[in-house]
């Protein structure tokens, strides 16, 4: 298809859907903001956004990230939650080491 028709082809089914007016690129922004947040690995949205290099996708997504930093810290107070269900032996304070006291030789 040529560029041009596939561009005002584009903009015809935005305005048919009521959407606002973007480029085609931005869809590509698009879908890699959304694959981050997904969870997805950003090397993997590397290789399907066609960069060469990793830093150059999380420069680009860097607005993605404290969302990840986020969803990260979630994620693993989530699974220490789920490791706490367990049945741990307590130990009382006689049958601690020194070390697990606080006391160290020296």
């Amino acid at each position: 298809m040529e560029p041009t028709n596939l561009i005002r082809r584009f903009k015809k089914l935005l305005k048919i859907a009521e959407l606002p007016d973007i480029r085609i690129h931005d869809l590509r922004h698009t879908s890699a903001t959304l694959l981050l947040l997904r969870g997805v690995n950003p090397k993997v949205v590397c290789e399907r956004l066609g960069h060469v290099d990793i830093s150059t996708t999380l420069q680009i997504y860097s607005h993605v990230l404290p969302s990840l930093q986020a969803n990260a810290a979630i994620l693993i107070d989530d699974q220490l939650e789920k490791t706490s269900e367990f049945p741990t032996k307590s130990l009382d304070a006689g049958e601690l080491t020194d070390f697990e006291r606080g006391i160290y030789p020296g």
